[in-house]
Parts: C-alpha cells; structure tokens; sequence
C-alpha cells in the first residue's frame, strides 16, 4: 500500500512538472492530473469546496454551490447518484464549478445519475412544453471555468439542469451561463461519452474552447426555445459521433468560431455517424433549426448522418460565413414525412441564410428532387414521391408520423429503439474514407475510452455493435 502511495505522489508530481513547464504554449495542460485517495462522505449535503472521491454506489445530496479549486480533483466513481436539492440558506437553484479536474467515471452496468430528485418526468407523446420540468431547469449544472484542464464523463444520466446561475457561482468560474455542462479552456480536454443528457433550458452542452470527444451519447428534449445538443465555439476542436440527437429546440451539434482567442486553432469538428430526429420546431427565430449547423469561421466534416424529420438539412450560414475552405460534407441521409420538411432538406438562403452546397453522395440524392435550374440558396418544393421514401427502418420507431401527432410532440426515446433494422437500407451505404481528428487522449480514466472510427452504417447504431449503446 506504502509503495503504491508514493508511486502515484511520483507520478503527479512529474505530471504536474511537465504541465508546468508546457503551459506557456497553452499545451497538454489536461496532463495536470492529481488523483485524490480521500472518500467525500454522504453522511450530510454538500456545499461549498469539495474533492476527493464520491463512493460506488453511494447517493449524495448537494444543498449549497459546491466548487473544485484549482489544483483540486473530484472523481465519482460509477454507481454514484448525486442529487443536486436547492440552497438550504436562499432556497435558489445550485450546481457544480470547476477550476480543477472533473472525473465522472460510470460504467454500463452502474451509470452515474447527476439529477433533481423529486421531479416526475413528463415523457407522453405531445406533452406541453411549457409545462414540462425537462424545460424549466430545476439545478445550474456541471460550470467549468477557462482554467478547468480536463473535464471527463462517461456513462452518466444528467437531468433537468440549466437553472439560473447563483452570484457565487458567476464569480467563481467568471461569469459563465447556465448549461447542464459547460467547459471553456481552449487549451483543455473535455470528453462525454455513453451518457444520457435529459431536458434543459438553453444548450444542454456548451463549450468556448477545447480539444473535445463526444461520442455514443443520447441527447433528449434539450432546449426551451432555443438550444442544440451541441453548441460549441471559440476554437472547438474534435469529435462529436454516434450521438443520438431527438427533440431538440433547434439543432443537433452546431458549430462556430466566435470569440476564438488570439492564437487559437479555429473551431473544425468532425461530425459523423449521428442519429438526428424530430430537432428545430422548438426554435423561436425564424429560418433557424434543425440538423446540423456551420457557422462564423467553423470548419469541419459531416459525413454518415442520419437527419429524419429535422426542420432543416445540413446548414452551412453565410452570413457570418462559416470556413468552407476547411469544410467537407456529404454521405448524410435524409427521412421527411412531408413536402414541407422535404422542401428544405438543402435549406434556402432567404428563409435560412444558408448556402449549403448539394451533395450527390447525399440520400436522396438532390438531382433525383431539385428543380431544372436551381441555384444554391434558392427555394424549392419537393414532389410528392420524395414524401416517406429511404426510411431508414428503425427497429421501433414513428415513422411515418402517426396520425394527430405533430413532429414536434416526439422529443424523447422512451418506448422507441433508434437501432437499425437487418433489413435497412442505411446498412452498409456510410463513407469509411476519412479519420477521426482523434484531438483527446485515450485513456479509461483520463481520457476518452474510445475515438470510435467511422462507420461503414448511416446514423449511430451499427451492425457490427460499434456505435452507441443505448
């Protein structure tokens, strides 16, 4: 026991020496990694500063903002469930900063579960929103601050985050806005992986910054009036794939380059092998919402995804232009139940701003359903035979819609299963010629588990058992 102590003093005073030194260049600052021995007790709530070790299995209840300080590292191991309750002093909303190191290490068998206890979900099909607790934010979130190195979470349930952010908390990680997670160091590492993110107010996941993995999870009813499954900015860099995006206010993952700092990589994130369903009808801007989005001086790839009954295709904005330079995408395969969603499977750039380029690759491919003539950016109606071909033949699924049902009743996966048939057509039809930008390391505690690789299947269920989990 002596002996493995001091082996791991070594190792994280080594660590943290070769941080130190790489930190002028804004490098492998998650490599400052101190692994903490003491247990955090559940005998009473939680509040104010905290590290250490959550315990398997045990539940903890949090009644104040608790903080990790720079330096510091909070690890919950699998089985955890960490109940975020209100203030006991202000009875306001609380949650988790982070200037140090986040490991939420579940596992398939013993997820971990961050929620508000107490809440009932409201899953019926055509519930409304404005009544529905997935919506209002019951808990802050997980905020790490610009200086976070390394925020990791794997196999995790977080539920009905996104309340509003307390004055202490503000102050604590610089005035960051509420979101169930929020990360914002450029030169960090964050990674979320086979979890589940359930309701939010805004973005259920917002990031300015940052080498990234997220891979294998399911995003549900997230966003109010507005809100994507993905938001990220400001020099975001990696991977997001095999993520099941439905109900979404607006889109699935959306990129951009805003606000990047001096001297920061611009945002580029390869987006493949995601399943994007029933997102962009909660959106309260006009021409906004749906699938996918490239914007202000983002660049990337998309490739191999599923969009079935999304308000709009693939948009690449115009205006502020996204980097089409530095912009690759086609192999994605489209699902409509009308002439309507079909009509903007390439959104139009006066009822979207988009200049989306049509994809032959794409399923349907465009020239089986444009107009003779059509120019990019301009508007089309889809005939009549695009309407509810290429299902993609989930095993259970609504397709196509049920009658007196609305796209945008279905938000959620309850009773339906988003895996492929034997019999689909989207077996076999992915673009395996490309790599993961692979930006994170792999590591089972401090990494990402796996940067899964394309898959040869269309969406974020294959055949072979590769893609997500869920």
């Amino acid at each position: 026991m002596k002996k493995n102590t001091l082996l791991l003093s070594i190792i994280s005073t080594i660590l943290l020496f070769t941080s130190c030194k790489k930190q002028a260049d804004n490098k492998d600052l998650w490599k400052a990694v101190v692994t903490p021995a003491s247990p955090i007790s559940d005998a009473t709530c939680l509040k104010g500063t905290i590290k250490g070790t959550m315990l398997t299995g045990k539940t903890y209840t949090v009644c104040g903002d608790i903080f990790v300080n720079d330096g510091d590292t909070l690890v919950i191991q699998e089985g955890v469930t960490l109940n975020f309750g209100l203030d006991a002093v202000t009875n306001a909303p609380v949650g988790l900063g982070v200037k140090g190191t986040l490991l939420c290490l579940g596992s398939k068998d013993k997820p971990v579960v961050i929620t508000y206890p107490g809440v009932t979900k409201t899953d019926q099909l055509g519930a409304n929103p404005n009544t529905d607790p997935a919506l209002q934010g019951r808990w802050t979130g997980i905020i790490g601050a610009p200086n976070c190195p390394l925020m990791v979470i794997k196999w995790t349930h977080i539920e009905f985050g996104g309340a509003t952010i307390s004055l202490s908390m503000k102050n604590f990680t610089s005035g960051s806005s509420p979101y169930p997670l929020y990360f914002a160091n450029p030169a960090g590492v964050f990674v979320l992986e086979d979890s589940w993110v359930y309701g939010s107010v805004d973005d259920p996941f917002r990031i300015n910054g940052g080498k990234i993995s997220v891979m294998r999870n399911t995003f549900e009813k997230c966003g109010y009036t507005g809100g994507e499954a993905m938001n990220a900015k400001a020099g975001t860099i990696g991977d997001f794939a095999y993520n099941l995006c439905i109900g979404m206010a607006t889109n699935g993952p959306k990129l951009s380059n805003i606000n990047v700092g001096v001297g920061v990589p611009g945002s580029n994130v390869r987006m493949y092998n995601n399943t994007i369903v029933n997102c962009g009808y909660r959106r309260s801007a006009a021409g906004r919402g749906g699938s996918i989005n490239f914007e202000q001086g983002a660049g990337g790839m998309a490739y191999n995804n599923l969009i079935v009954n999304c308000k709009f295709g693939l948009r690449v904005v115009q205006n502020p232009i996204a980097d089409t330079a530095n912009l690759r995408y086609g192999y994605n395969w489209y699902y409509a139940d009308s002439v309507a969603v079909a009509s903007q499977f390439i959104p139009s750039l006066s009822v979207s701003t988009a200049i989306s380029q049509p994809q032959e690759t794409d399923i349907p491919k465009p020239s089986t359903y444009l107009p003779t003539g059509w120019t990019v950016g301009s508007v089309y109606t889809a005939p009549a035979y695009v309407i509810g071909i290429n299902n993609p033949q989930f095993i259970n699924a609504p397709l196509p819609l049920p009658a007196g049902l609305k796209l945008a009743d279905i938000v959620v996966v309850g009773s339906f299963n988003f895996a492929l048939k034997p019999s689909s057509p989207c077996i076999g039809a992915g673009f395996t010629g490309f790599t993961p930008r692979a930006d994170v390391p792999v590591d089972l505690k401090y990494g990402a588990t796996e940067i899964t690789a394309p898959g040869k299947d269309i969406g974020a269920y294959q055949s072979n058992g590769r893609g997500n989990q869920h």
